[in-house]
């Protein structure tokens, strides 16, 4: 059976479905025969062919149209009719195995559009230098991955030249983007946007076995939040009692959980906005309560670590991601939702099986404002691009780019992603439910995390600061102890990058 999967922003098509809900339904209730999957073997590289997966879904047009949202057509489009280079390490546009994803938005670009991919073949370690060899051979791609984690090209790369602004391509305040213009202003200096920001998802989630915590007596995490109760103080309280190191029974493990209380205070220790660069938020209160509580957390001995006392010794050597939660070993394995899209012998072994497996969001402040925070991220390497300074065809890929936003936001393919979830990995209604709660805390709540690519110096200084240095210590470092070794260095080098921001805007004033 080949395995569909379509990837796609939960509160675009909901605001389209419950506009046009009588029409939605009906094509809804046809879906399946809307489905039409063709394998045809062409030409690939020399180790790889592709096999292209072809999916109608006609009639999200009309539906997308009815709310204002749609793509050009054919004949005059900027880009039709073109090839795109696409450099990465990895190619998520064109299938190689009848088992892969179907991506919908690149079959738009190649039947509609007339389209093709070239991908340029780069590894994950060696990307950002690899772009800067091929933009000084004059032999630049076009479009490349974003987002806000170790691959990012912002600010760094676009300081360098290497990634050009995207707004003579990309409208933000077109219907189809317009979602997305306060996270594409967080990519952005003055008037100049860098990232084109197609589908966002939350960072993390707090995953857990049910049958474990029933154990242990605690009440259920979702019940919690859907009731307003899910808080620092509660998720602490629990992790306190269930630890016991003698036992090998830790209530953490894994990485996320050292940034969890920034990702939900609802802040970030750096901030920035395209008006007024970077500037550092280390006395915030919210910030300084969490990293206390994370202060307790390592103190306590609450989160697992190896004989070296180092975090990053992880139970099972992170093989797998989620080792020791099924067996009541691990209390939480924060962690993002993608790792729970698995087939159901793989998640049984995990995790436990769906009917005894849950998830909730992030825990809130106690003490806060009363709303419930996660970061927002980029899910899939197609889901942030950047077009590469140089490129020959930036047409082609912001078309490439316009595909792919409308149909993650096609209720059609929403509705596709959801059976699967629902019928080959055996999601629970609950899970589902919590999944579209969690997706809407991060888009109605717009955070990211801006301590990538900030140049070595500043990398270097800042990633300390994310809770790594408070977890990896064995004495016990508290967060004012952090921000009184570090906090000078730190400032001065958020003022060298805002002034190497003010040189470059200037730059451009300059050439019009």
């Amino acid at each position: 059976m080949k395995r569909i999967m379509a990837f796609a922003s939960q509160s675009d098509s909901q605001a389209a479905v419950s506009r046009f809900g009588m029409g939605t339904k009906r094509v809804l209730a046809i879906l399946l025969t809307l489905i039409m999957i063709t394998a045809l073997v062409g030409c690939g590289g020399r180790k790889r062919k592709p096999i292209e997966l072809t999916l109608s879904t006609e009639d999200s047009v009309a539906i997308l149209a009815a709310a204002g949202i749609r793509l050009p057509e054919a004949e005059v489009a900027p880009g039709a009719g073109t090839e795109v280079k696409w450099f990465s390490w990895g190619d998520p546009f064109q299938n190689y195995d009848s088992d892969q994803i179907v991506n919908t938005g690149f079959y738009t670009f190649r039947e509609k559009y007339g389209g093709s991919l070239k991908w340029v073949e780069t590894t994950y370690p060696e990307h950002h230098d690899r772009l800067a060899q091929l933009i000084l051979a004059n032999d630049c791609p076009d479009v490349m991955p974003g987002g806000t984690n170790a691959c990012a090209f912002f600010p760094n790369n676009c300081l360098k030249d290497m990634i050009q602004p995207c707004d003579p391509w990309i409208d933000y305040d077109d219907p189809l983007w317009a979602p997305m213009k306060d996270l594409a202003e967080l990519f952005a200096f003055g008037d100049h946007h860098y990232q084109i920001c197609i589908k966002t998802a939350p960072a993390d989630v707090v995953p857990y076995n049910r049958r474990i915590l029933e154990d242990w007596g605690f009440d259920d995490p979702a019940e919690l939040y859907y009731n307003d109760m899910w808080t620092w103080e509660t998720f602490y309280d629990m992790c306190l009692e269930f630890t016991d190191p003698d036992a090998n029974r830790y209530a953490l493990d894994g990485y996320a959980y050292t940034s969890m209380f920034l990702k939900s205070s609802g802040e970030h220790f750096l901030m920035h906005t395209a008006e007024d660069g970077y500037w550092l938020n280390i006395d915030s209160p919210a910030i300084e309560r969490g990293m206390q509580y994370l202060y307790e957390i390592n103190k306590n001995d609450l989160n697992y670590r190896g004989a070296n006392g180092e975090r990053w010794d992880l139970r099972g050597d992170n093989d797998p991601w989620g080792a020791g939660v099924k067996d009541g070993l691990c209390l939480f394995y924060i962690i993002g939702e993608s790792f729970f899209r698995v087939p159901p012998e793989e998640m049984a072994e995990t995790w436990g099986d769906t009917t005894e497996f849950m998830f909730a969001p992030l825990p809130r402040d106690e003490q806060g404002d009363g709303i419930y925070y996660n970061w927002t991220t980029f899910d899939g390497l197609d889901s942030a691009l950047g077009i590469v300074q140089g490129a020959t065809n930036p047409e082609g890929a912001a078309l490439l780019a316009a595909c792919m936003r409308f149909k993650f936001i096609d209720p059609i393919v929403q509705q596709i992603d959801e059976n699967q979830l629902r019928n080959v990995y055996l999601w629970t209604d609950e899970m589902l439910d919590m999944s579209k709660e969690t997706r809407r805390i991060a888009e109605e709540h717009v955070l990211i995390d801006p301590t990538f690519n900030l140049g070595t110096e500043l990398d270097s200084i800042a990633n300390g600061f994310m809770g790594d240095s408070i977890v990896r210590s064995n004495t016990d470092m508290s967060w004012a102890k952090l921000k009184e070794d570090n906090g000078e260095a730190l400032e001065y080098r958020v003022e060298e990058l805002n002034a190497k921001i003010d040189a470059y805007l200037e730059k451009l004033e300059s050439q019009g």
